[in-house]
Protein backbone atom coordinates (compact mmCIF):
# COMPACT_ATOMS: atom_id res chain seq x y z
CA UNK A 1 0.00 0.00 0.00
CA UNK A 2 1.59 3.41 -0.86
CA UNK A 3 0.62 6.26 0.92
CA UNK A 4 -0.55 9.80 -0.22
CA UNK A 5 -0.42 12.36 2.62
CA UNK A 6 1.83 13.20 5.19
CA UNK A 7 -0.82 12.07 7.86
CA UNK A 8 -1.38 8.00 5.67
CA UNK A 9 2.84 8.07 6.63
CA UNK A 10 2.83 9.25 9.91
CA UNK A 11 5.55 7.26 11.71
CA UNK A 12 4.36 5.36 14.82
CA UNK A 13 6.87 5.57 17.93
CA UNK A 14 9.64 3.47 17.29
CA UNK A 15 10.66 0.89 19.36
CA UNK A 16 13.47 -1.32 18.34
CA UNK A 17 14.83 -2.29 21.68
CA UNK A 18 11.48 -2.29 23.06
CA UNK A 19 9.24 -4.65 22.05
CA UNK A 20 8.95 -6.86 24.51
CA UNK A 21 8.24 -3.65 26.78
CA UNK A 22 5.42 -2.93 24.48
CA UNK A 23 3.87 -6.40 24.36
CA UNK A 24 3.56 -6.22 27.86
CA UNK A 25 1.87 -2.83 27.87
CA UNK A 26 -0.46 -4.22 25.66
CA UNK A 27 -1.20 -7.17 27.73
CA UNK A 28 -2.53 -5.02 30.36
CA UNK A 29 -4.04 -2.93 27.76
CA UNK A 30 -7.51 -5.71 27.76
CA UNK A 31 -8.00 -5.68 31.57
CA UNK A 32 -7.81 -2.19 31.73
CA UNK A 33 -10.34 -1.28 29.00
CA UNK A 34 -12.32 -3.61 30.71
CA UNK A 35 -12.17 -1.91 34.51
CA UNK A 36 -12.88 1.27 32.57
CA UNK A 37 -15.95 0.05 31.14
CA UNK A 38 -17.16 -1.21 33.72
CA UNK A 39 -16.80 2.09 36.10
CA UNK A 40 -18.74 3.50 32.93
CA UNK A 41 -21.32 0.71 32.68
CA UNK A 42 -22.59 1.52 36.78
CA UNK A 43 -23.48 5.40 35.98
CA UNK A 44 -25.24 5.10 32.81
CA UNK A 45 -28.26 3.76 32.23
CA UNK A 46 -30.25 2.71 28.99
CA UNK A 47 -33.31 4.93 27.57
CA UNK A 48 -36.78 4.24 29.34
CA UNK A 49 -38.40 1.83 27.36
CA UNK A 50 -35.02 0.32 25.60
CA UNK A 51 -35.33 -3.65 26.03
CA UNK A 52 -33.13 -5.33 28.48
CA UNK A 53 -30.21 -8.16 27.51
CA UNK A 54 -32.31 -10.83 27.14
CA UNK A 55 -34.98 -9.65 24.77
CA UNK A 56 -32.04 -7.87 22.95
CA UNK A 57 -30.18 -11.08 22.47
CA UNK A 58 -32.80 -13.11 21.43
CA UNK A 59 -33.61 -10.44 18.18
CA UNK A 60 -29.42 -10.85 17.67
CA UNK A 61 -29.98 -14.45 17.54
CA UNK A 62 -33.43 -14.46 15.24
CA UNK A 63 -30.89 -11.78 13.02
CA UNK A 64 -27.95 -14.57 13.16
CA UNK A 65 -29.89 -17.59 12.69
CA UNK A 66 -28.86 -18.71 9.30
CA UNK A 67 -24.98 -17.74 10.30
CA UNK A 68 -25.44 -19.82 13.34
CA UNK A 69 -26.66 -23.00 10.99
CA UNK A 70 -24.05 -22.02 8.89
CA UNK A 71 -21.69 -22.31 11.21
CA UNK A 72 -22.80 -25.41 13.39
CA UNK A 73 -22.86 -27.06 9.63
CA UNK A 74 -19.14 -26.64 9.34
CA UNK A 75 -18.05 -28.69 11.84
CA UNK A 76 -14.28 -29.17 10.78
CA UNK A 77 -12.13 -26.65 8.46
CA UNK A 78 -14.45 -25.39 5.35
CA UNK A 79 -14.02 -22.87 2.69
CA UNK A 80 -16.41 -20.66 0.91
CA UNK A 81 -16.75 -22.79 -2.50
CA UNK A 82 -17.37 -25.86 0.26
CA UNK A 83 -19.75 -24.10 2.14
CA UNK A 84 -22.25 -23.64 -0.99
CA UNK A 85 -22.82 -27.42 -0.27
CA UNK A 86 -25.07 -26.46 2.77
CA UNK A 87 -27.66 -24.78 0.27
CA UNK A 88 -30.22 -28.29 -0.25
CA UNK A 89 -29.42 -29.07 3.59
CA UNK A 90 -30.61 -25.72 4.85
CA UNK A 91 -33.35 -25.08 2.63
CA UNK A 92 -31.56 -21.91 1.45
CA UNK A 93 -30.34 -20.26 -2.10
CA UNK A 94 -26.76 -19.91 -2.86
CA UNK A 95 -27.20 -16.29 -1.92
CA UNK A 96 -28.73 -17.06 1.23
CA UNK A 97 -25.76 -19.32 2.35
CA UNK A 98 -23.02 -16.25 0.79
CA UNK A 99 -25.26 -13.47 3.26
CA UNK A 100 -24.87 -16.12 6.19
CA UNK A 101 -21.02 -17.51 5.20
CA UNK A 102 -20.18 -13.27 5.56
CA UNK A 103 -22.39 -12.70 8.82
CA UNK A 104 -21.01 -15.52 10.85
CA UNK A 105 -17.18 -14.12 9.54
CA UNK A 106 -17.99 -10.98 10.84
CA UNK A 107 -19.86 -12.01 14.25
CA UNK A 108 -17.40 -14.59 14.73
CA UNK A 109 -19.38 -17.75 14.75
CA UNK A 110 -17.06 -18.65 11.99
CA UNK A 111 -12.92 -18.39 12.43
CA UNK A 112 -10.88 -17.54 9.20
CA UNK A 113 -7.33 -19.50 8.69
CA UNK A 114 -5.62 -19.99 5.58
CA UNK A 115 -8.24 -19.59 3.31
CA UNK A 116 -10.97 -22.32 5.63
CA UNK A 117 -13.10 -21.28 8.67
CA UNK A 118 -13.80 -23.49 11.58
CA UNK A 119 -16.68 -22.71 14.63
CA UNK A 120 -15.50 -19.91 16.36
CA UNK A 121 -15.88 -19.73 20.35
CA UNK A 122 -18.68 -17.53 20.24
CA UNK A 123 -20.76 -20.59 18.43
CA UNK A 124 -20.00 -22.63 21.53
CA UNK A 125 -21.54 -20.34 23.99
CA UNK A 126 -24.45 -18.98 21.58
CA UNK A 127 -27.47 -20.71 23.61
CA UNK A 128 -26.27 -19.61 26.91
CA UNK A 129 -24.46 -16.52 26.72
CA UNK A 130 -26.57 -13.53 26.01
CA UNK A 131 -23.63 -11.03 26.17
CA UNK A 132 -21.68 -13.31 24.28
CA UNK A 133 -24.20 -13.24 21.36
CA UNK A 134 -24.89 -9.13 21.83
CA UNK A 135 -20.75 -8.75 21.69
CA UNK A 136 -21.09 -11.09 18.39
CA UNK A 137 -24.00 -8.87 16.76
CA UNK A 138 -21.88 -5.53 17.31
CA UNK A 139 -18.96 -7.24 15.54
CA UNK A 140 -21.06 -7.55 12.63
CA UNK A 141 -22.77 -4.15 13.18
CA UNK A 142 -19.29 -2.19 13.16
CA UNK A 143 -18.61 -4.25 9.98
CA UNK A 144 -22.00 -3.10 7.96
CA UNK A 145 -20.09 -2.65 5.03
CA UNK A 146 -18.31 -5.64 4.84
CA UNK A 147 -22.05 -7.20 4.94
CA UNK A 148 -23.21 -6.37 2.04
CA UNK A 149 -20.83 -5.21 -1.34
CA UNK A 150 -21.37 -1.52 -2.35
CA UNK A 151 -22.35 -0.54 -5.83
CA UNK A 152 -20.38 -2.13 -8.58
CA UNK A 153 -18.84 1.00 -10.29
CA UNK A 154 -19.10 3.49 -7.55
CA UNK A 155 -16.06 5.47 -6.55
CA UNK A 156 -13.99 3.85 -3.64
CA UNK A 157 -13.07 7.32 -2.00
CA UNK A 158 -16.81 8.62 -1.91
CA UNK A 159 -18.08 4.53 -0.63
CA UNK A 160 -15.29 5.80 2.09
CA UNK A 161 -16.42 9.33 2.89
CA UNK A 162 -19.93 7.71 3.17
CA UNK A 163 -18.79 4.91 5.59
CA UNK A 164 -17.40 7.36 7.12
CA UNK A 165 -20.18 9.94 7.62
CA UNK A 166 -22.55 6.95 8.66
CA UNK A 167 -22.36 7.53 12.49
CA UNK A 168 -24.25 11.11 12.27
CA UNK A 169 -26.60 9.21 10.38
CA UNK A 170 -27.08 6.74 12.80
CA UNK A 171 -26.76 9.48 15.82
CA UNK A 172 -29.47 11.53 14.39
CA UNK A 173 -31.55 8.52 13.88
CA UNK A 174 -31.22 7.26 17.88
CA UNK A 175 -31.72 10.90 18.54
CA UNK A 176 -34.89 11.50 16.97
CA UNK A 177 -36.41 8.07 18.48
CA UNK A 178 -38.60 7.66 15.60
CA UNK A 179 -38.27 7.42 11.35
CA UNK A 180 -37.19 9.58 8.81
CA UNK A 181 -37.37 10.17 5.80
CA UNK A 182 -34.55 8.79 3.23
CA UNK A 183 -34.44 12.80 1.73
CA UNK A 184 -33.61 14.08 4.64
CA UNK A 185 -30.96 11.24 5.47
CA UNK A 186 -29.60 12.16 1.78
CA UNK A 187 -29.39 15.73 2.55
CA UNK A 188 -27.34 15.05 6.28
CA UNK A 189 -25.22 13.01 4.12
CA UNK A 190 -24.19 15.08 1.53
CA UNK A 191 -23.59 18.06 3.81
CA UNK A 192 -21.42 15.53 6.41
CA UNK A 193 -19.21 15.07 3.09
CA UNK A 194 -18.73 17.82 2.31
CA UNK A 195 -17.54 18.61 5.52
CA UNK A 196 -14.77 16.17 5.24
CA UNK A 197 -13.68 16.83 2.15
CA UNK A 198 -13.53 20.28 2.95
CA UNK A 199 -11.66 19.77 6.36
CA UNK A 200 -8.94 17.80 3.73
CA UNK A 201 -8.56 20.46 1.50
CA UNK A 202 -10.29 17.78 -1.07
CA UNK A 203 -13.02 18.79 -3.66
CA UNK A 204 -16.49 19.60 -2.57
CA UNK A 205 -19.14 16.36 -3.66
CA UNK A 206 -20.91 18.89 -6.39
CA UNK A 207 -19.31 16.47 -9.39
CA UNK A 208 -20.61 13.17 -7.56
CA UNK A 209 -23.82 14.64 -6.04
CA UNK A 210 -25.72 12.26 -8.22
CA UNK A 211 -24.30 9.07 -6.93
CA UNK A 212 -24.78 9.45 -3.70
CA UNK A 213 -28.83 8.35 -3.85
CA UNK A 214 -27.55 5.15 -4.76
CA UNK A 215 -24.65 4.72 -2.01
CA UNK A 216 -27.17 5.83 0.72
CA UNK A 217 -29.48 2.92 -0.32
CA UNK A 218 -26.49 0.76 -0.29
CA UNK A 219 -26.28 2.06 3.15
CA UNK A 220 -29.48 1.52 4.08
CA UNK A 221 -29.76 -1.92 2.55
CA UNK A 222 -26.71 -2.88 4.51
CA UNK A 223 -27.53 -2.08 7.95
CA UNK A 224 -30.87 -3.33 7.49
CA UNK A 225 -29.29 -6.70 6.45
CA UNK A 226 -27.36 -6.82 9.73
CA UNK A 227 -30.66 -6.02 11.66
CA UNK A 228 -29.91 -2.69 12.87
CA UNK A 229 -32.38 -0.64 10.40
CA UNK A 230 -35.98 -0.96 9.93
CA UNK A 231 -37.43 0.47 6.69
CA UNK A 232 -41.28 1.27 6.47
CA UNK A 233 -42.47 -0.36 3.44
CA UNK A 234 -45.36 2.09 3.06
CA UNK A 235 -43.39 5.25 3.38
CA UNK A 236 -40.09 6.29 2.24
CA UNK A 237 -38.43 6.66 5.78
CA UNK A 238 -36.24 4.35 7.90
CA UNK A 239 -35.81 3.99 11.43
CA UNK A 240 -33.07 2.06 13.72
CA UNK A 241 -34.36 -1.12 15.51
CA UNK A 242 -34.42 -2.19 19.00
CA UNK A 243 -30.77 -3.60 18.26
CA UNK A 244 -29.43 -0.68 16.38
CA UNK A 245 -31.02 2.33 18.77
CA UNK A 246 -29.21 0.03 21.68
CA UNK A 247 -25.61 -0.20 19.87
CA UNK A 248 -25.76 3.42 18.83
CA UNK A 249 -26.69 4.66 22.57
CA UNK A 250 -23.76 1.63 23.70
CA UNK A 251 -21.22 3.44 21.76
CA UNK A 252 -22.14 6.66 22.16
CA UNK A 253 -22.28 6.04 26.26
CA UNK A 254 -18.53 3.89 25.76
CA UNK A 255 -19.93 1.40 27.85
CA UNK A 256 -19.12 -2.34 27.92
CA UNK A 257 -22.54 -4.19 27.95
CA UNK A 258 -20.69 -7.62 29.13
CA UNK A 259 -20.17 -6.58 32.50
CA UNK A 260 -20.35 -9.25 35.38
CA UNK A 261 -21.53 -9.38 39.18
CA UNK A 262 -18.93 -10.00 41.56
CA UNK A 263 -19.39 -12.83 43.93
CA UNK A 264 -17.10 -15.13 45.33
CA UNK A 265 -14.22 -16.56 43.46
CA UNK A 266 -12.49 -19.39 45.60
CA UNK A 267 -14.55 -22.35 44.40
CA UNK A 268 -14.99 -20.96 40.70
CA UNK A 269 -13.64 -22.35 37.99
CA UNK A 270 -10.49 -20.33 36.58
CA UNK A 271 -12.67 -18.98 33.85
CA UNK A 272 -15.48 -17.34 36.34
CA UNK A 273 -12.18 -16.35 38.65
CA UNK A 274 -10.70 -14.30 35.16
CA UNK A 275 -13.77 -12.69 34.28
CA UNK A 276 -14.37 -11.05 37.32
CA UNK A 277 -10.92 -10.19 38.20
CA UNK A 278 -11.28 -8.48 35.36
CA UNK A 279 -12.83 -5.46 37.33
CA UNK A 280 -10.37 -5.58 39.49
CA UNK A 281 -7.28 -3.33 40.16
CA UNK A 282 -3.75 -5.20 39.84
CA UNK A 283 -3.45 -5.44 44.08
CA UNK A 284 -6.71 -6.98 44.22
CA UNK A 285 -6.38 -9.23 41.34
CA UNK A 286 -3.29 -11.05 42.88
CA UNK A 287 -5.05 -11.40 46.09
CA UNK A 288 -7.95 -12.84 44.24
CA UNK A 289 -5.45 -15.33 42.15
CA UNK A 290 -3.58 -16.08 45.57
CA UNK A 291 -6.25 -17.29 47.45
CA UNK A 292 -7.97 -19.54 44.50
CA UNK A 293 -4.83 -20.67 43.52
CA UNK A 294 -4.57 -21.55 47.78
CA UNK A 295 -7.34 -23.45 47.30
CA UNK A 296 -6.66 -26.27 45.11
CA UNK A 297 -3.32 -28.44 43.86
CA UNK A 298 -1.17 -26.12 41.99
CA UNK A 299 -0.52 -28.38 38.97
CA UNK A 300 -4.45 -28.47 38.65
CA UNK A 301 -4.48 -24.78 39.02
CA UNK A 302 -2.17 -24.03 36.29
CA UNK A 303 -3.76 -26.86 33.96
CA UNK A 304 -7.01 -24.78 34.87
CA UNK A 305 -5.35 -21.72 33.42
CA UNK A 306 -3.65 -22.51 30.26
CA UNK A 307 -7.08 -24.51 28.89
CA UNK A 308 -8.69 -20.96 29.36
CA UNK A 309 -5.68 -19.20 28.05
CA UNK A 310 -6.21 -21.40 25.10
CA UNK A 311 -10.06 -20.69 24.27
CA UNK A 312 -10.72 -17.50 21.94
CA UNK A 313 -11.35 -14.93 24.74
CA UNK A 314 -8.18 -12.73 24.45
CA UNK A 315 -8.38 -10.63 27.54
CA UNK A 316 -8.73 -13.97 29.23
CA UNK A 317 -5.67 -15.29 27.76
CA UNK A 318 -4.06 -12.14 28.99
CA UNK A 319 -5.43 -12.89 32.75
CA UNK A 320 -4.45 -16.35 32.87
CA UNK A 321 -1.23 -15.32 32.01
CA UNK A 322 -1.02 -12.77 34.90
CA UNK A 323 -2.44 -15.01 37.75
CA UNK A 324 0.31 -17.56 36.28
CA UNK A 325 2.63 -15.00 37.05
CA UNK A 326 1.44 -15.69 40.91
CA UNK A 327 2.38 -19.01 40.57
CA UNK A 328 5.90 -18.28 39.40
CA UNK A 329 8.20 -21.17 39.26
CA UNK A 330 5.93 -23.99 40.15
CA UNK A 331 4.21 -23.33 36.22
CA UNK A 332 7.51 -22.98 34.31
CA UNK A 333 7.07 -26.81 32.76
CA UNK A 334 3.55 -26.63 32.00
CA UNK A 335 4.11 -23.13 30.01
CA UNK A 336 7.47 -24.08 28.56
CA UNK A 337 5.41 -26.68 26.98
CA UNK A 338 2.68 -24.38 26.19
CA UNK A 339 5.37 -22.03 24.24
CA UNK A 340 4.90 -24.53 21.39
CA UNK A 341 1.46 -23.49 21.19
CA UNK A 342 1.29 -20.46 18.23
CA UNK A 343 -1.53 -19.08 20.12
CA UNK A 344 0.20 -19.33 23.64
CA UNK A 345 3.61 -18.70 22.49
CA UNK A 346 4.03 -15.09 22.86
CA UNK A 347 2.41 -14.78 26.11
CA UNK A 348 4.40 -17.87 27.15
CA UNK A 349 7.78 -16.51 26.06
CA UNK A 350 6.83 -13.15 27.72
CA UNK A 351 6.27 -15.02 31.17
CA UNK A 352 9.65 -17.12 30.86
CA UNK A 353 11.32 -14.08 30.62
CA UNK A 354 10.12 -12.15 33.54
CA UNK A 355 10.84 -15.34 35.61
CA UNK A 356 14.48 -15.64 33.94
CA UNK A 357 15.01 -12.18 35.42
CA UNK A 358 15.94 -11.13 31.53
CA UNK A 359 14.04 -10.23 28.15
CA UNK A 360 16.39 -10.15 25.35
CA UNK A 361 15.35 -7.57 22.29
CA UNK A 362 14.51 -10.76 19.81
CA UNK A 363 12.68 -12.48 22.23
CA UNK A 364 9.80 -11.91 20.36
CA UNK A 365 9.95 -12.55 16.13
CA UNK A 366 8.31 -9.46 14.18
CA UNK A 367 5.43 -12.17 13.33
CA UNK A 368 4.58 -12.84 17.29
CA UNK A 369 4.56 -9.41 18.15
CA UNK A 370 2.36 -8.75 15.27
CA UNK A 371 0.19 -11.33 16.25
CA UNK A 372 0.32 -10.49 20.30
CA UNK A 373 -1.10 -7.03 18.88
CA UNK A 374 -3.69 -8.03 17.35
CA UNK A 375 -5.00 -10.25 19.79
CA UNK A 376 -4.58 -8.00 22.39
CA UNK A 377 -6.35 -5.28 20.20
CA UNK A 378 -9.45 -8.09 20.28
CA UNK A 379 -9.67 -8.04 23.71
CA UNK A 380 -10.14 -3.71 23.64
CA UNK A 381 -12.52 -4.11 21.25
CA UNK A 382 -14.72 -6.45 22.89
CA UNK A 383 -14.34 -5.12 26.22
CA UNK A 384 -13.07 -1.55 26.57
CA UNK A 385 -13.24 2.19 24.99
CA UNK A 386 -12.31 2.50 20.97
CA UNK A 387 -9.61 5.70 21.86
CA UNK A 388 -7.89 2.98 23.79
CA UNK A 389 -7.10 0.50 20.30
CA UNK A 390 -5.98 3.98 19.03
CA UNK A 391 -3.22 4.07 21.54
CA UNK A 392 -2.20 0.46 20.04
CA UNK A 393 -0.68 2.42 17.28
CA UNK A 394 1.82 3.40 19.50
CA UNK A 395 3.46 0.61 20.51
CA UNK A 396 3.19 -1.29 17.55
CA UNK A 397 6.48 -2.61 16.33
CA UNK A 398 6.68 -1.34 12.72
CA UNK A 399 7.44 2.44 11.59
CA UNK A 400 4.29 3.63 10.17
CA UNK A 401 0.63 2.62 9.49
CA UNK A 402 1.20 1.37 5.86
CA UNK A 403 3.66 -1.27 7.21
CA UNK A 404 1.90 -2.10 10.37
CA UNK A 405 -1.21 -2.94 7.55
CA UNK A 406 0.74 -4.87 5.29
CA UNK A 407 2.43 -7.29 7.99
CA UNK A 408 -1.57 -7.38 9.23
CA UNK A 409 -1.91 -9.19 6.39
CA UNK A 410 0.52 -11.85 6.87
CA UNK A 411 -0.50 -12.59 10.19
CA UNK A 412 -2.79 -15.46 10.53
CA UNK A 413 -4.78 -13.95 13.38
CA UNK A 414 -8.91 -15.00 13.23
CA UNK A 415 -9.91 -11.45 14.29
CA UNK A 416 -7.82 -9.48 12.14
CA UNK A 417 -10.59 -8.13 10.02
CA UNK A 418 -12.84 -6.86 13.36
CA UNK A 419 -9.78 -5.49 14.74
CA UNK A 420 -9.41 -3.41 11.44
CA UNK A 421 -12.93 -2.18 11.80
CA UNK A 422 -13.24 -1.37 14.98
CA UNK A 423 -9.84 1.13 14.55
CA UNK A 424 -11.30 2.58 11.78
CA UNK A 425 -14.58 3.47 13.59
CA UNK A 426 -12.40 4.89 16.69
CA UNK A 427 -9.33 6.45 14.54
CA UNK A 428 -9.80 10.62 15.11
CA UNK A 429 -7.50 11.00 11.56
CA UNK A 430 -10.02 10.48 8.83
CA UNK A 431 -7.49 9.99 6.33
CA UNK A 432 -5.64 6.92 8.44
CA UNK A 433 -9.42 5.61 9.19
CA UNK A 434 -9.85 5.65 5.19
CA UNK A 435 -6.82 3.59 5.10
CA UNK A 436 -7.61 1.01 8.03
CA UNK A 437 -10.95 0.71 6.97
CA UNK A 438 -9.24 -0.30 3.10
CA UNK A 439 -6.92 -2.78 4.64
CA UNK A 440 -10.07 -4.64 6.51
CA UNK A 441 -12.07 -5.05 3.38
CA UNK A 442 -8.40 -6.51 1.50
CA UNK A 443 -8.66 -8.93 4.55
CA UNK A 444 -12.21 -9.75 4.57
CA UNK A 445 -11.86 -10.12 0.74
CA UNK A 446 -9.05 -12.54 1.01
CA UNK A 447 -11.09 -14.82 2.62
CA UNK A 448 -12.90 -16.10 -0.65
Amino acid sequence: MTSRTPRETARLRPVPDRRVEAARALQADGATAHRRSVRRAAAARPPEGMPGQRELARRARAQLTDAVRLARWAEGPVSFTEAGRAAPTLELTPEQVAAAWDHARLAGLLELREGVATPGWRLRVWDRDDAAVLRGWVALFDAWSLALPAPEGADPGLVADVVEGTPQLLSLLHLTSGPLPVSGLLDLLTQRIAELRESRGEPDIADQADELPDLLEWLLAALASVGALHRDPDTPAVALTALGNWAVWTKLEQICVAAQSVAGHIEQPAEELLRACARYSPGPARAEYRAWLAARPVGQAVAELLEVARGDDPLLRGLAFDALRVVGGPAESAVRAASAEPSLRPYALLWLAELDGEAPPDLLSRQEATWLWVDTAAAVADHGEGHLLVRHLQSAAQGSVPQLLEELRQVDHPRTVQVLVALAAAHPDPVLAKVVRRAAFQVHSGGR
